[in-house]
């Protein structure tokens, strides 16, 4: 049975941090307890933590940003170049993304003309079509996000998958590791997607301009881009990527 590790930037009580653990069950197909959470915010995972788990993931943060940054961020950006180090099956979105291509070398920034929220269409690049885990979406797609966050620059290794309109670097892979990241959520669905938003009702004002309810009544599901985490699994096991070398 797979175990894994969620490494988590929100505030003690924030409701959304069992939300995000329920997201991520759903999407992997696995039960809730077989995550285990960790807080970036008070620490980072030790070589022994990481060692236990077969899997990391990171999502979200609700009120936390990588290009604001705090006290916190540099021994977190320091943990994603150790999973990188270790060769560790990691699967980011959101803020993960943001964060793994910051501490690899890329570049994020806070821009507002390049936010995105509710149900996105995003493109395969053509590595993305020729990729083992996106390569069977469709060539355009619809995902979920809510960013105001963007990698503007991706490390050096990085292969971008998918770019939307308004973010080119949507979703990319670090070469020779099993590492993806994702700006949109794959973990969302419509209605989690909603939830998380009703928790942070300023961001739907500060980019959209629109209430929440009139916001959201657009929104679509989106069955391809679900699918996503089950088929990183597929993959992982097709390619026999074992844990990391213990300490």
């Amino acid at each position: 049975m797979d175990t894994f590790l969620l490494l988590q930037v929100r505030n003690a009580d924030d409701p959304m941090r069992t939300q995000e653990v329920d997201c991520f069950a759903r999407a992997i197909g696995c039960a809730a307890q077989q995550i285990r959470v960790f807080d970036l915010l008070s620490g980072v995972p030790t070589p022994k933590q990481l060692y236990q788990v077969d899997v990391v993931l990171l999502g979200g943060s609700g009120d936390y940003s990588v290009a604001e940054g705090g006290n916190w961020i540099l021994p977190a950006l320091e943990a994603m170049r150790e999973l990188c180090d270790l060769n560790k099956p990691t699967f980011a979105s959101c803020w993960g993304h943001q964060a793994m291509a910051r501490a690899l070398g890329g570049e994020v920034v806070t821009d507002m003309q390049r936010a995105e929220l509710g149900t996105v269409e995003v493109r395969l690049t053509p590595a993305g079509r020729e990729d083992p885990v996106f390569g069977q979406l469709p060539a355009r797609f619809l995902a979920p996000m809510g960013h105001q966050d963007c990698v503007i620059r991706l490390p050096p290794g990085a292969i971008c998958l998918a770019s939307s309109e308004r973010t080119e670097n949507q979703a990319f892979r670090i070469e020779g590791k099993p590492i993806y990241c994702t700006q949109f959520h794959p973990e969302l669905n419509r209605t989690a997607l909603i939830q998380r938003l009703q928790a942070y009702p300023q961001y739907v004002q500060s980019i959209s301009g629109e209430s929440i309810e009139s916001f959201v009544a657009d929104f679509k599901e989106t069955p391809e881009t679900n699918q996503l985490l089950g088929r990183f699994m597929k993959h992982l096991r097709e390619e026999g990527h074992p844990k990391t070398k213990q300490p």
